[in-house]
């Protein structure tokens, strides 16, 4: 078990680390005996029902000065940077984890503000430090997590004195299924005025191009279990404006499409905005750049064919 003394030499290298940016902390200790981060994040291979996975990560962007001290069972694990991460194991069971920003010298984490949960065996959970100043864990889903954990780097400054934290033994990665889609491109200008929206200002061009679209997708697919439309501006205007206008048409259209037919359940709706333009080289007058931009103005029925 960490003495007080371990537990502060490691957490002081840590806070120490804490005060420089990831790039400049590597250079520091890169050459030293001490390294600070050491691989970056893949996802991890589930594990056997013998074991309890755990991802235990600090947001790149957290601006909560000092490192955040984790524990597990009461003992000390790891001093989590800013967009650094580690992954660990315990056997199954009622565990007390936590991660704690500045809790040193008195290292409270240990004995108070303990939070328990049930991990249990073959599951992959990912925990987050709060920025907040709680030591709970902030438990987040998988998708979240690694979307958080690109670019983060494994933490590898201090040793673990966590009795029950073992080494994870993988299971072979199962193969990831690529979502496929075929995608139905509606142009906005066929379907819309110039900056409308709403389902009484589709136009009777659209309406014929919405009806046209539901016998060809009931022609092309056996399944249309699920069904995105996603609303496309042009970046004329502010984002916000272009966010807005971008998810009205698309609820439009799905509307349409429900009308139409297709299951409501099946259809969802959201908007880019001006985020995925097909043309950005638009120039000239304002009408110049109107016209240019016709391309991106756009409502997309996506089309998931995964399994056809």
């Amino acid at each position: 078990m960490f003495t007080r003394q371990n537990i502060f030499s490691a957490a002081a290298v840590a806070a120490a680390l804490c005060t420089m940016p990831l790039a400049q902390a590597e250079q520091h200790y890169g050459s030293g005996a001490i390294q600070a981060f050491g691989t970056s994040y893949n996802t991890v291979a589930p594990v056997n029902d013998g074991q309890a996975q755990v991802v235990y990560y600090r947001a790149a962007d957290s601006r909560q000065p000092g490192s955040a001290n984790v524990y597990v069972d009461r003992e000390f694990h790891t001093s989590l940077l800013p967009g650094g991460y580690s992954t660990f194991c315990v056997v199954p069971g009622n565990r007390t984890l936590g991660a704690y920003i500045g809790d040193a010298p008195r290292y409270t984490g240990k004995s108070t503000d303990l939070y328990s949960a049930n991990l249990e065996g073959g599951k992959t959970y990912f925990l987050k430090v709060r920025d907040n100043g709680s030591g709970a864990p902030l438990a987040v889903t998988r998708a979240e997590a690694e979307r958080d954990l690109a670019g983060a780097r494994a933490q590898v400054q201090a040793l673990s004195r966590a009795s029950l934290v073992q080494q994870c033994n993988n299971l072979p990665m199962a193969p990831i299924q690529a979502e496929q889609f075929q995608d139905y491109a509606l142009s906005g200008d066929v379907l819309f005025a110039f900056g409308k929206s709403g389902y009484q200002d589709i136009s009777t061009r659209g309406r014929t191009a919405i009806r046209a679209l539901i016998t060809q997708l009931h022609r092309e697919h056996a399944k249309l279990d699920r069904i995105e439309v996603v609303g496309h501006t042009d970046p004329i205007g502010s984002y916000s404006a272009n966010q807005a206008l971008g998810l009205k048409r698309a609820q439009t259209v799905r509307r349409l499409l429900v009308d139409g037919g297709l299951p409501a359940a099946s259809v969802t709706a959201r908007s880019v905005g001006s985020s995925e333009p097909v043309t950005d080289e638009c120039y000239g007058s304002k009408a110049e750049q109107v016209a240019c931009n016709a391309p991106n103005r756009r409502v997309v029925v996506r089309v998931d064919v995964s399994g056809q």
